[in-house]
C-alpha cells in the first residue's frame, strides 16, 4: 500500500522549500484537532502558539483509543429494566390498581400481619396475570426501542442503550423508554428511519398481543375498579371484527367507548398501553418520533404544525377536560415545540419515503385514545 504522505520513488522532501507557520489557521482548529487527536494535536498546538513552524515531516500519531466509538454505559439501562419488570408486575398483580391496593388492601391489614405477607397473598394469587403483563408490555416497549437502536447502528449515529422508566405508582407501572442519541449527526433520511423504525416495530408487537387480548375479553363482567380506558380507533375496529363475548353491535360498531379495569385481561391491557405508547410518540411536536417524521417531511414547516397542534391539544385538554394529559404537555412546552435541524436538511427523502412518512401520520389518529383513563369512583 502506498502512503499517500509521500512520493512514489519515496526521495525526500526538498529541504530548500520554506516551512510555512501555520499560527493564525491552527490556532482556530486546535479545538477540534485536539478531540480527535489527542496528546498529538495538544503538542502541535503548543508549537503553533509558541510561534514555532510546523513541520510538514512530523506526522501525528493515531491510537487505537482516537478510533474507538464512546463505549454505551450498560449498568445504569440494565438496573432501570429490571426496576421496570419488578414495577409492571406489580402492577399486573395488583389489577393495575397499585395506589387502591396500598389503600385498601393495607388498611385491613391485621396490626400483627406485615406489610410483606400482604403483598405475597397479592402476588400468589395474581402472579401469572402481573407475568404476562409484565412479559407483553416490555416485549412491546423492548420492540420499539430497539427498532431505534438498531437504525441508529445501521447509520452509525451514536446512541446510548434504552433506559426503562419504572413507575410502581401509576396503572400501567412504567413510564415508557427512552434512548438517548446524538441526533444532529443524523441527515434527513437517517433521521427519519431512525424516528418510524421504533413505532413501527412496536406495533409488530402490540397488535398481535392486542388481537389475543381481545379474543380472551370478556364484556360481560361487571364493570369494576376505579379505572375506565379510552378505547382508540384501532381497538373499536378489532372489536367489531372479533367481537369478544358481550359485545354488543348496534349497526355502527361498539356501543361503548370505555372498558372497565375490573373487564380486561393483562393481554388486552398490555395491548392497550402499546398503543397508547405508539400513538403518544407518533404526535407532531418536538422531538417526539412524530416530531423527527414531521421535520423531515415539512422541513421548518414542521414547527409551525406542532405549535398549532400544541395549541388544539390545550384547548381539548380544557374544553373537553381531558386533564390526564396536562403533565404530558407541560414537559412539552418546557422541553420546545421546535425540532431542531439535522445534519443535513436537504437530503432527498424519495417518493417511497414520503408516501410512508405521510402515512404514518395516521398513527396517533388510530393508536391514541384522546381520554386514555378516567378514575372513577374516587
Amino acid at each position: 500500500m502506498t502512503n499517500p504522505a509521500s512520493s512514489s520513488d519515496d526521495r525526500p522532501m526538498d529541504e530548500s522549500l520554506p516551512r510555512t507557520n501555520l499560527l493564525p489557521a491552527h490556532a482556530a482548529m486546535s479545538g477540534g484537532l485536539t478531540g480527535a487527536l489527542g496528546d498529538s494535536a495538544t503538542e502541535i498546538a503548543a508549537d503553533a502558539s509558541a510561534d514555532k513552524p510546523f513541520d510538514l515531516h512530523q506526522r501525528p500519531y493515531l491510537s487505537e483509543a482516537h478510533l474507538r466509538s464512546p463505549r454505551r454505559r450498560i449498568r445504569l439501562p440494565i438496573i432501570l429494566f429490571v426496576l421496570t419488570c419488578m414495577s409492571t408486575f406489580f402492577t399486573g398483580v395488583t389489577n393495575w390498581q397499585p395506589i387502591h391496593f396500598w389503600i385498601q388492601e393495607i388498611s385491613q391489614t391485621d396490626l400483627h400481619q406485615s406489610l410483606a405477607m400482604t403483598c405475597r397473598r397479592v402476588v400468589i394469587r395474581n402472579w401469572d396475570q402481573g407475568l404476562v403483563y409484565m412479559g407483553c408490555v416490555l416485549a412491546i416497549m423492548f420492540a420499539h426501542e430497539m427498532g431505534h437502536l438498531l437504525a441508529t447502528v445501521r447509520y452509525r449515529i451514536p446512541a446510548s442503550l434504552p433506559y426503562f422508566i419504572p413507575l410502581p405508582i401509576a396503572p400501567l407501572g412504567t413510564m415508557g423508554a427512552v434512548i438517548g442519541m446524538d441526533g444532529l449527526r443524523a441527515n434527513r433520511r437517517e433521521l427519519f428511519d431512525i424516528g418510524l423504525a421504533g413505532p413501527l416495530a412496536g406495533l409488530m408487537v402490540a397488535i398481535p398481543v392486542l388481537w389475543i387480548g381481545i379474543l380472551q375479553l370478556d364484556l360481560t363482567q361487571p364493570e369494576t375498579g376505579n379505572l375506565m380506558l379510552d378505547m382508540p380507533i384501532v381497538v373499536r375496529l378489532l372489536l367489531n371484527y372479533l367481537q369478544p363475548s358481550g359485545y354488543v353491535d348496534a349497526g355502527h360498531g361498539w356501543v361503548g367507548q370505555t372498558v372497565a379495569i375490573g373487564q380486561v385481561n393483562p393481554y388486552f391491557m398490555a395491548g392497550w398501553v402499546g398503543l397508547l405508547i405508539t400513538g403518544l410518540n407518533m404526535l407532531p411536536i418536538s422531538q417526539l418520533d412524530g416530531g423527527h417524521v414531521i421535520y423531515t417531511l415539512f422541513g421548518k414547516r414542521a414547527h409551525w404544525i406542532a405549535r398549532v397542534f400544541l395549541l388544539v391539544a390545550i384547548l381539548f385538554i380544557v374544553f373537553a377536560a381531558a386533564h390526564i394529559w396536562f403533565l404530558m404537555v407541560l414537559i412539552i412546552v418546557l422541553i420546545g415545540t421546535d425540532h431542531p435541524p439535522t445534519s443535513n436538511d436537504q437530503m432527498n427523502l424519495g417518493p417511497a419515503r414520503f408516501v410512508v412518512g405521510l402515512a404514518s401520520l395516521l398513527i396517533p389518529l388510530l393508536c391514541f385514545p384522546p381520554f386514555g383513563m378516567e378514575f372513577v369512583g374516587i
